[in-house]
């Protein structure tokens, strides 16, 4: 017997191929997964990399290149916190940084405590950040975001443009957001999306979010198909998806499709054309 629906057709330009990354390890991850309270500690506010997430970035940024996709990826949009914005320059960013005037890096050396060296803005996508793929807000201090001032100093080449508020207005320290309240603002953040002309967009971004807002879109398909996409993301994980447009949110037209009768001239159906050797005798 058959599961879920079958096959379907939609048009190309209508479609966006997203991949999505959970970061890498944080602080907040090594005594989180052994004791949630864990993450109640002002110890951890925005979370940084461990050095066994920076492991982790390092095999990610292999595959990206081993596997084509840095040449793919035509913007990669970055949840505005420590651990996102390391995971995404470390994997997405340039090689190392050679020191040039009329150059930014897009991270400068040993940001975030990560005794790292900087990280070129050449010969890679543009990174921005966008607060609605930010975790789950409120109450955890790992994931309350600093001002964006002190981290455009961290990531000089990151484009913290599209962020309104120079402090953080989102995080409550009493009010945690509900999953629901997470769940809708993952389906503006993916209809924002539409409002992009790229195509090939990564997006780094947390497992809370991750979760609810692929939970919360999941459509009728094989329980498997549904695993592959609905299933917790492990550090660093990526995943490729498609998003296809079915409300009409984006405006583009394709750049494949031929409209054909170029020129134009007489267009009969093929049933209608007489095949001469099947005219009988009368």
């Amino acid at each position: 017997m058959e599961t879920g629906a079958g096959i379907g057709l939609y048009p190309l330009h209508r479609c966006k191929n997203i991949y999505l990354v959970r970061h890498a390890q944080g602080i907040h991850n090594v005594d989180g997964e052994k004791n949630y309270k864990a993450y109640m500690s002002q110890e951890y506010f925005d979370a940084e990399l461990t050095q066994l997430g920076w492991k982790q970035v390092d095999g990610l940024r292999k595959h990206v290149h081993s596997s084509g996709l840095h040449k793919k990826i035509e913007l990669v949009i970055s949840s505005p916190l420590m651990r996102t914005l390391q995971t995404a320059v470390g994997v997405f960013g340039g090689e190392g940084y050679t020191d040039m005037s009329d150059v930014l890096p897009l991270m400068v050396a040993n940001a975030g405590n990560s005794s790292r060296a900087a990280i070129s803005s050449l010969n890679c996508p543009p990174i921005i950040t966008e607060e609605s793929c930010r975790e789950h807000l409120g109450v955890h201090p790992c994931d309350q975001r600093r001002s964006t001032s002190d981290y455009q100093f961290l990531f000089p080449a990151v484009d913290f443009s599209l962020i309104e508020s120079d402090e953080d207005k989102l995080w409550k320290a009493d009010v945690r957001e509900t999953i629901e309240e997470l769940a809708a603002r993952g389906k503006k953040f993916l209809n924002w999306l539409w409002t992009r002309k790229e195509k090939e967009i990564a997006i780094v971004t947390h497992s809370g979010f991750l979760f609810h807002t692929l939970n919360a879109l999941q459509s009728e398909c094989h329980p498997d198909v549904k695993k592959e996409i609905c299933g917790h993301f492990a550090n660093c994980e990526l995943r490729s998806m498609v998003i296809v447009d079915r409300s009409m949110l984006g405006s583009d037209t394709s750049v494949t499709d031929y409209p054909g009768k170029i020129p134009k001239g007489i267009d009969l159906p093929s049933d209608a054309v007489v095949d001469d050797n099947n005219i009988k005798a009368e």
